[in-house]
């Protein structure tokens, strides 16, 4: 269902904390929960996305709590989201929050040129910080993956898709090395230009030399499954997104999921956690691709692709990547101490690859 309602969605800047809405905002939720057969008595913000204008609240009804979330991202890409959420619960009881219909039976309100809907409320608590909590994630997110397998989008959504983006992310990678060299060249005095230009040659080099792994490796077959076959990836799946309540591990907040090659959301948890540590352990890595092998078996293909994917420096490009648009304040002392600090795990990470690939035939 479509209001339409024009809105000036770029005053979303204006939630500048973590509990503020403006007032049109909390408006238009009231107009939207007019389209829900719930008598709600309490509405409570949960989290904000100030720069975009997305958002969730906790609303306390006649029939329980259930979340009000306004999505940011275009119609048409957050109508691929709901209905790959519909899929998951309505037809393959995965551990997702079920989506609250409104009276007439549809999954959203369309209003101010976003979808608006609500979700079953799960309690739900974080897994510990530990290899245990870990591999709890990783058993989820194989279980996600393997689920959504077949998902074929409503009419009219957009197909999002990385399936094929992975040689041109590669390439991308290794142009804005160059560009982070220029940059650190063209403002000397910054305090973290001499880091930069000392290590950015080694980390262009890795990249260089994963995309012809890459090239080499067996990825232009596996993508000619296609997207439906592979399933969907999360995108942004972490201790915040994948938490434990009823029955397991449950992912939350789906609106980024696209079409991919599963192991791509399996890489970034683990290098992500790798560089929570300070350095790369091989324990901890190996234990977490058996817990999502057990629920997502994992081919010798997709494992020495997982290997590749690892080892492109993720790490550096990720924390490095916004100098681009303020230089002379990003490369402060902060992003210095933060690259050396990835400068000194890098060099544990790769024995640490080359003890997993002498592994991998365990798993496989």
């Amino acid at each position: 269902m479509t209001e339409d309602i024009i809105v000036p969605w770029d005053l979303d800047d204006t939630l500048n904390d973590d509990s503020y809405v403006p007032m049109y905002i909390e408006e238009m939720a009231d107009k939207v929960l007019t389209y829900y057969d719930l008598n709600v008595t309490n509405r409570t913000v949960v989290a904000t996305k100030a720069d975009k204008g997305g958002l969730i609240w906790k609303i306390e009804t006649n029939k329980g709590p259930f979340s009000l979330k306004v999505l940011h991202r275009r119609p048409t890409r957050s109508l691929f989201s709901l209905g790959a959420q519909q899929y998951l619960v309505e037809e393959k009881d995965a551990r997702v929050p079920p989506i609250f219909k409104t009276k007439s039976g549809e999954n959203f309100i369309e209003m101010g040129g976003k979808l608006w809907f609500i979700a079953e409320w799960i309690s739900l608590t974080e897994a510990s910080k530990d290899l245990k909590g870990a591999q709890q994630l990783c058993a989820g997110l194989g279980e996600f993956h393997r689920l959504s397998k077949g998902y074929e989008p409503p009419r009219g959504s957009e197909k999002p898709s990385r399936l094929y983006r992975w040689p041109r992310k590669y390439e991308k990678m290794i142009t804005k090395m160059t560009w982070f060299k220029d940059i650190a060249k063209a403002y000397p005095e910054t305090i973290a230009s001499p880091t930069l230009l000392s290590c950015t040659d080694l980390f262009e080099q890795q990249a260089k030399e994963a995309l012809i792994k890459l090239n080499e490796s067996a990825y232009s077959e596996l993508i000619k499954k296609g997207n439906t076959e592979w399933g969907l990836v999360h995108q942004d799946y972490g201790w915040a997104n994948g938490q434990l309540g009823p029955g397991g591990v449950w992912l939350i907040d789906l609106d980024g999921v696209a079409y991919d090659i599963p192991i791509r959301d399996l890489r970034k948890l683990i290098t992500g956690q790798m560089e929570e540590l300070g350095f790369w352990d091989p324990t901890w890595m190996k234990g977490m691709i058996e817990a999502y092998h057990e629920t997502n078996p994992i081919s010798q293909d997709l494992m020495d692709l997982l290997i590749i994917d690892m080892s492109l420096p993720n790490e550096f490009y990720l924390q490095v990547k916004d100098l681009l648009y303020e230089p002379t304040e990003f490369m402060d002392a902060e992003l210095d101490s933060i690259v050396k600090g990835i400068v000194e795990s890098d060099k544990t990470k790769w024995p640490a690859l080359e003890e997993l690939k002498e592994w991998k035939g365990a798993i496989t």
